[in-house]
């Protein structure tokens, strides 16, 4: 949540998302062609590429020094990266490899993976639990969750009925959300235990494709995208905590008694009920696209970022009080020559005076982060949770050094 990274068909880009006005550019390499895969290690100087000319290779980078760490080889094409302090994870469609961070010494091999030809898969950032979720099945929402600490399976989830579309854990690795290929039920898991905690309905199309699901870094918001114009944006809340403060009031009493009804209706039935609908959303000018999300606390506001696939970072105002139709603020394009292209008129459209936008934008009414529940100059994690400190291995290469790969600083 705190940069981007983008591969284009000349190499690969960083840009850092500190500011709203401004996009700055953190890092531009051309020396590999047709970049499909760029992980860098949180805000740090390490980072992980993938070319389309050499697909079945990793190459590792400290990009500040402009030195390659190493590269690894594999047995075919690589599919996905995910890394934390603890540990880098390579998806193949039918195995996965888990390497130790620190020496980059392969640790475990899982083989025979049901096949997975998107490379579908989800790390927790938070090497404390280094917890990896992959499809446990083809043919139905069956999630494998392996403890990445341990190299242990934890347990397998039943999710959903038809095959995985997107996995994504929340900040601290206690929380999966998951949805399958229908793409109208998402669905959130407790970790490790993988009880059902939440179920949103993010419509009733027969088929949508969602490409990004991403929490907030206080877990109070879930973010869902697809190939269709609108990204839903869910809030994690039980509204039954509040029932026993409630006055005894006649629709109390229907609400506590429709409750109990639940228990002895169809499964089905039920969990419909359950289900909420989304807290804010956002209408894209463009669908058809694939596109990712974050939730992020950008200039002490919530933000709700979407980046399309044809290069343009938007940018969106989050009420996190009143959410509804979340407002566009600034568009950013990825591919300019350095400097990035000024907005038009009619990019934002016309302004909105009695939008949330308009009000945040005033110094005066600007809410402070105490009136913003779980909103911090951190993210709403507490400082040391997301990354706790923790001894460093001596080892020759040593990539979760913060000596070695300091945050970069713009």
């Amino acid at each position: 949540c705190s940069s981007l990274a983008i591969g284009t068909t000349t190499g690969y880009r960083l840009f850092s998302l500190s500011s709203v006005e401004q996009l700055d550019q953190v890092h531009e390499s051309n020396e590999i062609p047709d970049v499909y895969i760029v992980e860098r290690l949180f805000s740090s100087s390490l980072v992980v590429v993938v070319s389309h000319a050499k697909p079945q290779q990793m190459n590792v980078y400290h990009f500040k020094k402009g030195t390659e760490i190493c590269n690894y080889s594999y047995s075919s094409n690589i599919l996905s990266i995910r890394l934390n302090r603890q540990r880098l994870v390579v998806c193949l469609e039918e195995s996965i490899y888990i390497h130790n961070i620190k020496d980059m010494k392969l640790l475990k091999t899982i083989l025979d993976t049901p096949p997975n030809t998107t490379g579908l898969c989800a790390l927790s950032i938070n090497h404390a639990n280094s917890y990896l979720a992959y499809p446990g099945s083809a043919t139905s929402g069956e999630i494998a969750l392996y403890d990445g600490n341990t190299l242990k399976t934890a347990c397998t989830i039943p999710a959903h009925d038809g095959p995985l579309a997107a996995l994504a854990f929340n900040s601290t690795g206690s929380k999966l959300a998951s949805a399958s290929e229908k793409g109208t039920v998402i669905r959130v898991f407790s970790i490790p235990g993988g009880q059902k905690l939440y179920e949103f309905r993010r419509g009733m199309k027969r088929y949508v494709n969602i490409s990004s699901l991403v929490f907030s870094m206080d877990s109070q918001f879930l973010c869902a995208s697809s190939n269709t114009e609108t990204v839903h944006v869910f809030k994690l809340e039980h509204l039954t905590d509040s029932r026993p403060e409630e006055p005894p009031t006649w629709s109390g009493y229907m609400g506590k008694m429709f409750q109990a009804a639940t228990n002895y209706l169809p499964a089905q039935v039920s969990g419909m009920m359950n289900q909420d609908r989304a807290f804010a959303t956002v209408r894209l000018n463009v669908s058809g696209q694939r596109n990712i999300c974050a939730l992020s606390t950008i200039q002490k506001l919530p933000r709700l970022l979407v980046t399309t696939s044809d290069g343009h970072l938007y940018i969106y105002n989050l009420d996190p009080q009143d959410g509804g139709e979340c407002v566009l603020i600034k568009k950013h394009s990825l591919l300019g020559s350095g400097k990035m292209e000024e907005n038009k008129e009619n990019d934002l459209g016309p302004p909105l005076p009695q939008s949330y936008a308009a009000t945040v934008a005033r110094q005066s009414t600007v809410p402070s982060t105490s009136t913003m529940p779980g909103y911090s100059e951190d993210g709403g994690a507490l400082r040391g949770e997301v990354i706790p400190e923790h001894e460093f291995a001596t080892g020759p290469v040593c990539l979760d050094d913060e000596n070695e790969f300091p945050p970069v600083s713009i």
